[in-house]
């Protein structure tokens, strides 16, 4: 998967929200002062070259919606995230988070308390297969 530029980053995430919509809908999410019509379209255009969105004709707009969901972009940057900062250590990252946001015992317990319920979770929806 490939890095966003904050332009087309601010596209996706509207268009997370939409599901899908024209260029338009897009510009429209936009808070004041709002881009241009065209600058939109083309940061859809290069969303779709690079396999992010995909678009169909309708009428005679294209309808945009996202191939690349906003949980999978999110993993891919929180892993580039320890990767890059952290040397791959997801402890070194949480103990860097945990000491820049002065993070009580009693918070870091609910953290961890909130991982466990999370991953057991997860397990039981996907339990491992045997082949």
């Amino acid at each position: 998967m490939k890095q966003l530029t904050k332009a087309e980053e601010q596209v996706m995430q509207i268009l997370w929200d939409l599901n899908e919509g024209v260029v338009k809908d897009v510009v429209d999410g936009f808070d004041e002062p709002r881009p241009a019509y065209t600058t939109v379209a083309t940061v859809l255009k290069v969303l779709e070259k690079k396999e992010f969105v995909k678009s169909r004709k309708v009428g005679n707009v294209n309808l945009f919606s996202p191939l690349v969901s906003k949980k999978e972009y999110t993993g891919f940057q929180f892993t580039s995230l320890v990767k890059n900062y952290f040397n791959g250590s997801f402890p070194k990252m949480a103990t860097f988070f945990a000491r820049e946001n002065n993070l009580s015992v009693e918070e870091l317990e609910q953290i961890l308390k909130i991982t466990e319920a999370e991953l057991k979770r997860t397990k039981e929806q996907k339990p491992w297969k045997r082949f």
